[in-house]
């Protein structure tokens, strides 16, 4: 990266001059080149930005008048967001973007979560806003490195507590793009969704495995933002194949639970061709947080506390199979190979016997329905072990080696 970065810096000139103007002088002041992007629409900043909110208006195909003339402050600026994030594409592929650094209430945060989501993983990212880890961003919205400072005391000019925040989040962003190693177009990469290894130990041996095969592995933890990162990258094509082996957020999302990844999981792999291999890890569970009242529909049935955050309760055999159905459907529709590996001897640590959540029974009613909905083209394997066994990722390498060999998945040489 570049001694001195170029930044674009973006904001509402008029409503917050002053306080773009101090991140400004503060980023410069790291050796950072900045570019004021303002996307304002009736207010006439102080001072002439780099890039004007006409040119911001004519890059979403309209005119400013035309934006005013709607009468309507979302609409407006939800055109103003797509003229901005158009801009900080085209800046980003002619080499004049490095990082963003926006600032906001909940309309400057409406428009700069979009300008965020149009740059591609590696370019730092930083929004400073007074609604930062708000209930009121949907995290679909999050690009899977974003970054968000809490502006604390920031609602209307500058004092000692916002000045604070500003200035960390300047030093933030330069100094992310100073240190940043953006992905490389070296070898392919592979997708792994687990838990921690406390509770799904696969990827201890299936990682170190297909690194040495010569893919790059990279390990997503399925609580949520997890899963939304990968299916994120998966549409950014950024996989070249997926061993999906957690379904704990699809699960979640169909039974209510805060702890999912929206609807689109277990989607975006099969829509787009990209190899994968399946298991239903931790998907029996229907996570909750550790320090809210357990729902009254989920009491008195097994319970699994991880730790202050999140914990689980067992689902019921009719969960297990409205799960089963959804999970069949979704992987039917697949346009490339998809392998199901039904593990029958359980499918995390907690299953086991003498462990809260072991239920013999319930785990054969699940597999039965999986079994049943294993519809082509999905190629379905039953192995007599438990996905913590050293032989269920040998099994899973197999399947993959084979379509290495076949050519359904990229070829590479050990070691890139």
């Amino acid at each position: 990266m570049r001694d001195a970065p170029a930044l674009l810096l973006v904001g509402t000139a008029d409503t917050k001059a002053e306080e773009l103007a101090y991140l400004r002088r503060t980023a410069e002041a790291q050796g950072a080149r900045v570019a004021l992007m303002d996307v304002g629409v009736l207010g006439t900043p102080p001072y002439a930005p780099e890039i004007g909110n006409a040119e911001v208006a004519a890059a979403a195909g309209t005119t400013l008048a035309a934006l005013a003339a709607l009468g309507d402050e979302n609409a407006a600026m939800a055109a103003m967001a797509r003229g901005a994030a158009a801009i900080a594409r085209q800046r980003h592929a002619c080499g004049e973007l490095d990082g963003l650094i926006a600032l906001g209430g909940t309309m400057g945060t409406d428009l700069a979560l979009d300008v965020a989501a149009a740059l591609p993983l590696g370019v730092p990212k930083v929004i400073v806003t007074t609604v930062a880890s708000s209930h009121l961003i949907p995290p679909e919205r999050l690009a899977p490195d974003l970054m968000m400072v809490l502006w604390a005391g920031g609602l209307y000019g500058l004092n000692d507590v916002c000045r604070a925040t500003l200035s960390q989040a300047a030093g933030a962003v330069v100094g992310a793009c100073r240190a940043v190693q953006p992905p490389r177009a070296g070898r392919p990469r592979v997708a792994i969704t687990s838990l921690g290894k406390s509770c799904l130990a696969y990827m201890v041996r299936l990682a170190p495995a297909l690194a040495s095969r010569g893919y790059e592995p990279v390990v997503f933890h399925s609580t949520g933002m997890g899963g939304r990162a990968l299916e994120a990258l998966l549409e950014q094509g950024q996989f070249a194949a997926v061993f999906d082996f957690c379904q704990a957020e699809l699960a979640n999302w169909m039974q209510g639970s805060v702890v999912h990844a929206g609807p689109d999981r277990l989607r975006a792999a099969g829509r787009l061709g990209v190899p994968q291999i399946v298991a239903p890890g931790a998907s029996d569970m229907i996570d909750v947080q550790t320090w809210a009242a357990l729902p009254p529909r989920f009491q008195g049935r097994a319970y699994h506390a991880h730790n202050r955050l999140i914990a689980s309760v067992a689902a019921t055999d009719d969960e297990k199979r409205a799960l089963a159905a959804e999970i069949g459907a979704r992987l039917a529709q697949a346009r490339g190979p998809v392998a199901l590996l039904l593990p029958q001897r359980g499918i995390h640590a907690w299953d086991r016997e003498g462990e809260p959540m072991h239920d013999p029974a319930g785990h054969a009613t699940f597999m039965q329905a999986l079994r049943e909905h294993a519809r082509a083209p999905i190629e379905l394997h039953e192995p007599d072990l438990h996905i913590n066994d050293e032989g269920f990722v040998d099994l899973a390498l197999a399947i993959f080696d084979r379509w290495a060999a076949e050519g359904r998945v990229a070829r590479v040489s050990p070691g890139g």
